[in-house]
Formats: C-alpha cells, structure tokens, sequence
C-alpha cells in the first residue's frame, strides 16, 4: 500500500495562490466601497460582502495550512 502524501501538487498550489489573491483583492475592493458608501443599505451590502471574501480567504488559507 502507498502512503498518501498531505502534500499539494504545484498546480493546485498555482490554484490556491490565486484564488488567495482574488479573495484578498475582493475583501480590500469592499472594505473601500463600503467606507465610501452614504447609502446605509449599499454600505451593508459592501460590508456583508467583505467580510464574506475575507472568511473566504482565511477558508483557504486554513486548508493550505493543514498541508505543510
């Protein structure tokens, strides 16, 4: 029987990194918006919408942690 390797492949690497990134620009695009908003619903809409992209980003930053 072959051990399973915890480790990722480069190519899932290049996946994670990226997604990582898009994640982390998403939650800085928002938290902008939102500071930019007089609307209070659009404001939330923003801050809802930061916070998301943020526990997105840690989501996969935890999932890439669990592989080192």
């Amino acid at each position: 029987m072959a051990m399973q390797s915890n480790q990722i492949e480069s190519n899932n690497l290049k996946i994670l990194k990226d997604s990582m990134e898009h994640e982390a620009l998403l939650h800085k695009k928002y938290s902008v918006y939102s500071s930019q908003c007089s609307d209070s619903q659009i404001k939330n809409l923003c801050t809802e919408a930061c916070q998301i992209h943020k526990n997105n980003f840690n989501s996969l930053k935890s999932y890439l942690d669990s592989h080192q």
